[in-house]
C-alpha cells in the first residue's frame, strides 16, 4: 500500500508540471502575439537622403560633413549623401538628383544653384554659399525666400570696406584704387557700389575697370596705369577668374598690389585676398539640411549672410613687387603663403 501511494503522489507531480508548462507556453505565446513585431517585420525607418551639387570636389566638402555630424548625422549610418560634381553638365546632375528622389539638394556655386532650380520647384535646396542669391533670382529677399530655396550668401557688405581698410594699411599714402571685374556678371555691380562707398569713407578715388573678354585684360591695366591706380581691387567673377593667371601676372609686372575677392588668387600667385570663409559656410549648411528634415519649409528659413571671414596673405608675391607687409595684417591673417 505504500508503494501505491507513492506512485500516485509520483504521478500527481507529473501532472502538475505538465500543467505548469503548458501554463508558461501560453503565457509567452500571448507575449509575443500582444508585443512588438520581431525588427524585420517592423516598419523601417526612413534615412533621410540628400543630394549635393557643385563644379568639381573639394576640400570644403569635408567641414559639410562636420557640420551634420554636429547634429548627429553620420554619412552611411543615419543620412544617405548623393555626391555629384561637374560644372558643365550640371542639369544633368542636378536632374539626376530628382529622379533619385532626394529629400533636399545641397548646392555649391551659382551654377549648380541654377541647374537645381531649373530641375525641381518642389524639392528643398540649399544654398551653400551663393553671391547676391536677390539679383540672380534665387529668392525673392534674403528675409523671405519666398519658394523652395533658401541657405547662406558669401555676399557682405562689409567686404568692401575690409578690403580697402587693407589696403591703406599696407600702403598708407594710396589714394587711388581701381577695381577690376567681369562687366558681363550682373552680380559685379553690387561689388563695385560698395566699394565706392567704402571708397568715399576712406577718401579714396575708385577706379572701375571692366573687362568681358581676353583682350580687355590689358586695356584695363593701360587704363589703371594712366589713371595712377597704386593698387587693385579683383572682383573673381566667371571671367576674371577664368584669367586669374593673366592678371596676376600683369599685376606683378607692373608692380600693383592685388586684393582679391577669392583665395585662389592667393594661392595662384596673387598678394591678398580677403573673402568670406567658404568651409565654415560649408558648415553653417548643416543647419538648414537640419530644420529642413525635421520640417521646416524652406520660404520659412531667411537665407543668412556671411559671418566669417578669411585673410590670406603671400609673401613670396610681395617680395617679387618690393612690398613689405606689415606684421599688423600678418597678425590677422589665416593663413600666409611663404
Amino acid at each position: 500500500m505504500g508503494s501505491n501511494h507513492a506512485a500516485r503522489i509520483r504521478s500527481t507531480e507529473k501532472a502538475i508540471m505538465r500543467l505548469r508548462t503548458i501554463g508558461l507556453i501560453s503565457t509567452l505565446v500571448l507575449g509575443l502575439l500582444a508585443g512588438p513585431l520581431p525588427a524585420e517585420a517592423q516598419q523601417t525607418v526612413k534615412v533621410p537622403r540628400i543630394g549635393y551639387l557643385a563644379d568639381s570636389r573639394g576640400t570644403r566638402e569635408e567641414a559639410f560633413r562636420q557640420g551634420l555630424r554636429e547634429f548627429g548625422y553620420t554619412e552611411g549610418q543615419n543620412i544617405v549623401i548623393e555626391w555629384r560634381f561637374g560644372r558643365k553638365n550640371a542639369p544633368k546632375l542636378a536632374a539626376e538628383l530628382v529622379r533619385a528622389n532626394v529629400d533636399l539638394i545641397v548646392t555649391r556655386g551659382t551654377r549648380a544653384t541654377r541647374a537645381a532650380q531649373k530641375a525641381t520647384s518642389t524639392i528643398p535646396i540649399v544654398m551653400a554659399g551663393v553671391g547676391n542669391a536677390v539679383s540672380r533670382g534665387f529668392v525673392a529677399s534674403l528675409a523671405k525666400p519666398g519658394g523652395n530655396i533658401t541657405g547662406l550668401t558669401t555676399r557682405s557688405p562689409d567686404l568692401a570696406d575690409k578690403r580697402l581698410e587693407l589696403l591703406k594699411e599696407l600702403l598708407p599714402n594710396i589714394s587711388r584704387v581701381a577695381l577690376l571685374r567681369n562687366a558681363s556678371r550682373k552680380g559685379t555691380e553690387e561689388h563695385l557700389r560698395e566699394a565706392e562707398v567704402a571708397a568715399r569713407k576712406l577718401g579714396l578715388q575708385l577706379q572701375s575697370l571692366e573687362v568681358r573678354q581676353p583682350e580687355d585684360i590689358e586695356t584695363a591695366f593701360r587704363a589703371a596705369e594712366k589713371g595712377r591706380a597704386e593698387a587693385l581691387i579683383v572682383v573673381a567673377a566667371g571671367f576674371t577668374v577664368a584669367q586669374r593667371d593673366r592678371i596676376i601676372s600683369l599685376a606683378a609686372q607692373k608692380r600693383l598690389p592685388i586684393i582679391a575677392s577669392s583665395d585662389s588668387y592667393v594661392r595662384a600667385g596673387g598678394l591678398m585676398s580677403y573673402s568670406t570663409d567658404r568651409s565654415e559656410q560649408q558648415r553653417r549648411a548643416a543647419t538648414y539640411v537640419d530644420k529642413i528634415l525635421k520640417g521646416a519649409r524652406p520660404d520659412e528659413l531667411p537665407v543668412e549672410r556671411a559671418k566669417a571671414f578669411e585673410l590670406i596673405v603671400n609673401l613670396k608675391a610681395a617680395k617679387k613687387i618690393d612690398i613689405t607687409i606689415p606684421p599688423s595684417v600678418l597678425y590677422r591673417a589665416n593663413k600666409v603663403i611663404r
